[in-house]
């Protein structure tokens, strides 16, 4: 009778080695179950993460591009006898006053974005050429979770300047 002389590593040299391979597959079983459990954890809360973000993201540039009308309509504020000669040229002189009752009626007007306690911060002029808009609003995210907080203020600021060209 021949020997087994072969070299092929994958060929059991004897059936004890056999045994102790299957049983090391047969401890594996499950483990791929529990992975796949964790991953799909891990995913579901990167997913709400990126979720959140991109809300909060978006809110504030709703809220920004808010302000910035707001802030253009605080610099067109002013009436033909506010315009003055300089050296220059024409310019109109912006009060605090008009600023801020402008703002005011714009925000209000365009209460249909949606905001969650929207606030006007400050509506002013500081050099009587442009005015500037501070709002706020509170931020929800649209799904609550433990990594998330319920909710957050978000303040932007916007400066417009009104130029005779």
């Amino acid at each position: 009778m021949k020997q087994n002389t072969s070299t092929d590593p994958t060929r059991p040299r004897n059936l004890g080695d056999q045994r102790d391979r299957n049983r090391a597959v047969e401890d594996e079983k499950g483990s791929a179950l529990l992975l796949t459990i964790f991953y799909a954890f891990l995913s579901l809360v990167l997913i709400f993460l990126v979720v959140a973000a991109t809300s909060l993201y978006l809110e504030r540039k709703r809220l920004f591009t808010l302000a910035d009308g707001a802030a253009l309509v605080g610099a067109e504020s002013y009436d033909l006898d506010d315009v003055e000669l300089t050296a220059n040229g024409y310019r109109p002189k912006l009060t605090a006053a008009k600023v801020a009752s402008a703002v005011a009626d714009y925000v209000t007007a365009s209460q249909g974005d949606g905001f969650t306690e929207l606030q006007i911060e400050a509506a002013t002029t500081n050099d009587s050429a442009s005015s500037t808009v501070s709002l706020s609003a509170y931020w929800k995210p649209p799904l609550v979770s433990l990594l998330v907080p319920e909710g957050i203020r978000i303040d932007v600021t916007a400066t417009a300047r009104s130029v005779f060209s």
